[in-house]
């Protein structure tokens, strides 16, 4: 309806975020909602002030009507509504609004679109129902989000604060994010749906505990592939105008290039800069980022078939730090599918890095497989002519998929009276074990493992008593707040009485590190404080710029990564050492080919496959053996699979970058060693076709 306004008006009321909108906005709906609960009671549901305009202002109320309710006529409902504003007409004028020229337009929303269950009510299925909200009025460009307008849109609470997002998918579940999953007591997370405000009271909010968590069985936390989880409710919710779940995309779902999607969520509105007060839920409209494209922005080897991207190449729209869990959701005839699940990007809203979303389709059957009852909606997506993101090609992308890998406060304190250049690379108690794969305590005291919120997703090498070695790839888009480095680490599931956590003060990753082409894949982590070096900590040797490695060298590389492409490292999930040969560049370049195999990289594998680095091995240490000396020569970059025949892993070549590690480090050095090969070696006679 709207009203005749006779009063000054000014430019700020046009602006739905101003404080002079807000407090009109909520004199004006406190007295309809007053003069609406008279003559509709319950039946009444809410009234929202959309616009002020020079003369008039636009106000919507919402009558919700069912099945179990005599639905009356419309001209009956426009003279009741007329009846009903007369009797306040007092009232209204003090906020400037003259009834006496009042327009009415009523919009019938047939129960068959969307259909809302009465309190108790279990009869509608989550089918029948998703991804129809009654209140969504899209507004393009438009930041803080109507109520109503996602009435999916869930938030997880833990002791009471929002920190990541999810979706509700029928009366009794959520979907989320694997990573909000990990480290929390379940007993004290909740899920508020409805909810509008982080900051102020929601009137229609829902608060429920957790019966249950499950995060996907094949969940990833270094390279975040099947970032999926799902929240098992205390006690089913009861469907309402703001509370509805979404569709699922189907499984042969399909979404273009440039699809239009929305984002929504509580999350940062830019990197570091926190939703202001009151808290209100955010919408962002972005376009799908092909998977080609994705990984020609983000890297070849992070982005897999199980991910959609999405955002602007020029930046400055994306989700953020808060957001993760939240739902992308696409629109397809009147119907609204989820197509993601906010997990992962670097930075937020930066030029040509789109954010990584989980693809829902993926995981129709494992969603299946873990709800009995009332099964989600899901609605096939299309997509029609062709997609643009075909053409697409860079440096690294192979013509047809692959599974490619990127595997994406302080307890001591004290300072070693012993240099690092001096005892680099000894370990007292290395007892090598040929082929084996659990490595025994203190045969790797420089193992270090790269840890966020308790969660291992790279390794890294100690190399003096503050700095830790480890790849660039493993800490693009990380909070430093957020990370520790454990040294003295065994087993990822143990007590490990050796063990040392710091925090990290600064990170910095090689100036002319390329993730496209995984180029300069090295960086350096300083430590909050220093270690104290023991049997079970020390750093390792690393090799000099003259350092010499035939083809053929042998080699060691250790990590927590996964034993297979698809097994993870079973329990206690102790680390692991496995054997290999140095596999020549030219060799090597006859592989993946020259243009991404450079002189900045060593390889190593054995040709049959069986042995290899894989994903949450990344940054972690190759070392070979010089007299009894352990000396690093590689960085776990990356590689195709894991352990293919003819597909040996690539490493970052340690020589090539000791001016940058000691222009740095500053003192106590690490130790620099010099790794010498006889004899002729058998790559100089590789030739590449």
């Amino acid at each position: 309806m709207e009203f005749k306004l006779e009063r000054k008006f000014t430019l700020d009321l046009k602006n739905t975020s101003s404080p002079a909108f807000k407090c009109l906005a909520a004199e004006v709906s406190t007295v309809m909602n007053k003069v609406y609960s008279q003559k509709f009671s319950s039946r009444f549901n809410q009234t929202e002030v959309k616009a002020f305009r020079e003369g008039s202002v636009v106000v919507n109320s919402f009558l919700i009507f069912n099945d179990m309710v005599s639905t009356p006529d419309i001209e009956d409902l426009i003279n009741t509504l007329l009846e009903a504003v007369s009797i306040n007409t007092s009232a209204l004028y003090q906020f400037g609004l003259n009834s006496s020229s009042l327009d009415i337009a009523v919009v019938e929303i047939p129960t068959t679109t969307v259909p809302i269950a009465t309190s108790g009510s279990t009869e509608i299925r989550s089918s029948d129902v998703c991804g129809r909200p009654p209140l969504n009025n899209r507004i393009v460009g438009g930041q803080n989000s109507p109520s109503g307008n996602w009435p999916w849109q869930a938030s997880l609470l833990y002791t009471g604060y929002h920190f990541c997002g999810g979706t509700l998918i029928n009366k009794e579940w959520v979907l989320t994010a694997a990573h909000c999953l990990f480290g929390f007591d379940i007993s004290k997370v909740r899920v508020a749906l409805g909810r509008q405000y982080l900051d102020i009271n929601n009137p229609n909010i829902v608060i429920r505990p957790i019966q249950q968590t499950i995060k996907h069985p094949l969940y990833d936390t270094s390279g975040v592939d099947n970032d999926i989880g799902l929240l098992h409710l205390s006690s089913p919710v009861t469907f309402n105008a703001y509370i509805l779940p979404v569709c699922l995309a189907d499984s042969n779902s399909v979404f273009h290039n440039g699809t239009d999607s929305w984002i929504t969520g509580w999350g940062d509105v830019a990197e570091d800069v926190i939703l202001p007060y009151p808290g209100i839920l955010q919408e962002v409209e972005m376009p799908v980022i092909g998977n080609r494209q994705c990984k020609c922005a983000i890297g070849v080897r992070l982005i897999t078939d199980n991910m959609i991207c999405a955002g602007v190449l020029a930046g400055g729209k994306d989700s953020c730090q808060g957001d993760s869990g939240g739902p992308m959701v696409n629109q397809q005839n009147s119907v609204w599918i989820q197509s993601g699940i906010v997990s992962f990007g670097f930075g937020c809203a930066r030029p040509n890095y789109p954010g990584v979303y989980s693809r829902v389709s993926q995981y129709k059957s494992w969603i299946l497989s873990l709800i009995n009852s009332d099964h989600p909606g899901f609605v096939q997506f299309s997509s029609t002519g062709v997609d643009a993101d075909h053409s697409v090609s860079c440096s690294g992308l192979p013509p047809l998929d692959t599974n490619d890998h990127i595997a994406p406060a302080p307890t001591d304190s004290g300072k070693s009276d012993m240099d690092a250049a001096q005892i680099c690379g000894r370990p007292p108690l290395i007892d090598r074990i040929v082929g084996g794969n659990d490595s025994l305590p203190g045969n790797w005291p420089w193992q270090a493992s790269l840890q966020i919120s308790g969660n291992h997703f790279c390794g890294g090498s100690l190399i003096n008593t503050q700095w830790v070695l480890t790849a660039a790839h493993c800490i693009y888009g990380f909070s430093l707040s957020k990370l520790v480095v454990i040294i003295g680490l065994q087993d990822l599931d143990g007590p490990n009485p050796q063990k040392n956590t710091r925090g990290v003060i600064k990170m910095i990753k090689h100036p002319g590190y390329n993730a496209n082409k995984v180029h300069n894949d090295i960086a350096l982590l300083l430590l909050w404080s220093r270690v104290v070096f023991s049997d079970y900590i020390r750093p390792v040797c690393l090799a000099a710029s003259e350092s010499v490695f035939h083809s053929g060298t042998e080699s060691w590389v250790t990590g927590w990564g996964r034993t297979s492409e698809e097994e993870q490292l079973p329990f206690p999930r102790t680390l692991q050492e496995v054997e290999m040969p140095v596999v020549g560049n030219k060799q090597c370049q006859r592989v993946y080919g020259t243009s991404v195999v450079s002189d900045n990289m060593i390889c190593a594998g054995v040709k049959e496959g069986g042995k290899d680095s894989c994903q949450g091995d990344s940054g972690g240490p190759m070392v070979s053996q010089q007299n009894s000396v352990w000396i690093q020569s590689g960085i776990v970059s990356f590689g195709y699979g894991c352990a293919r025949p003819n597909y040996p892993g690539v490493y970052t070549r340690v020589s090539q970058y000791q001016s940058w590690i000691i222009s740095h480090v500053g003192q106590d050095r690490p130790g620099f060693v010099q790794f010498s090969s006889t004899g002729v070696d058998e790559d100089k006679v590789c030739s590449c076709p």
